[in-house]
């Protein structure tokens, strides 16, 4: 199925077919409301030792279709407009999941990278308001959607991004002694010639959405139809790889890890990696399957 359409869900036909049922893991409860809470003027934003709270919706183990998700964070983005307008600030928000197969466009892509016929996709598709190209979302590959009020950190994106880059660059550094990069000119981190992590952004009023997505266990076989983020003479690659070809001095003991332990280690250290990059305290939160869906 095809779903190619300008920034809005009207675009998704009425005959598409009803999503499947959501995995229930440990962060959902089908008998609580959403609880992404919205403290009043009294309640302080930030904690001992100058952290400021985000919230924090954990659905690592989850497989979240992309438009809900796309949906919900454009939710979350409206009401923070809304409360800073009213209250001045508002807590940060981060998101963590992954996504079943799906390939997104960015505001820059061009149907010139994909390598097959948009009536015949292997995936659905989906045109975003995020910045960059074309990219594929798919199960093992950990998804971070921070949605921060910039105002209340620094008002710059391009700092934005390189410190997004760099929760990734520690990550591999601190939890696989593998050593990452960023290339000039290019967004994303790299290990050699291969890209592991996307990152590609929206902000609104200095609050960002969409965000980051890591290769940990991906398959990555599916990046072969497109060309992922425009780029024709660099490769895509995962943590699973890197880790069985031995990349990573060190480190022998993780070649025996399975894929449910690589996700789990990986997801620790980039939730452990973003509180200390963006000076964080979470607020663990829960949402319930029932609402989440309401969202698409």
């Amino acid at each position: 199925m095809i779903l190619l359409g300008t920034y809005c869900f009207t675009t998704v036909p009425s005959t598409a077919p009803a999503y499947p049922s959501l995995p229930l893991g440990s962060y959902f409860d089908l008998h609580k409301p959403l609880l992404y809470s919205k403290p009043s003027k009294f309640t302080s934003l930030v904690i001992n030792g100058g952290r400021r709270i985000c919230d924090l919706f954990d659905l690592h183990q989850e497989q979240v279709p992309y438009e809900v998700a796309w949906s919900w964070q454009k939710e979350i983005v409206r009401d923070k407009r809304a409360q800073i307008e009213k209250e001045g600030d508002c807590n940060d928000t981060l998101i963590i999941l992954q996504h079943p197969p799906v390939y997104t466009l960015g505001t820059a892509s061009t149907v010139e990278n994909l390598k097959f016929d948009m009536k015949n996709a292997p995936f659905n598709i989906y045109r975003t308001e995020r910045g960059g190209e074309v990219t594929y979302h798919g199960p093992g590959q950990l998804v971070m959607y921070p949605i921060i009020n910039l105002r209340s950190h620094k008002m710059d994106l391009h700092w934005y991004l390189r410190t997004l880059e760099e929760v990734v660059i520690r990550v591999l550094s601190s939890t696989f002694s593998i050593q990452a990069s960023t290339v000039e000119g290019l967004t994303g981190v790299w290990v050699g010639n291969e890209k592991l992590a996307a990152v590609g952004i929206r902000v609104s009023s200095w609050i960002t959405y969409h965000g980051l997505a890591l290769n940990v266990t991906t398959d990555l076989s599916p990046f072969k139809w497109i060309i992922p983020c425009g780029i024709r003479n660099r490769q895509v690659g995962s943590i699973k790889e890197l880790v069985r070809e031995g990349v990573g001095h060190g480190r022998a003991d993780l070649h025996h890890l399975n894929d449910a332990s690589l996700i789990h280690i990986t997801h620790k250290s980039l939730l452990e990696e973003f509180s200390q990059a963006f000076q964080l305290e979470y607020s663990y939160k829960s949402i319930s399957s029932s609402m989440l869906y309401e969202r698409k």
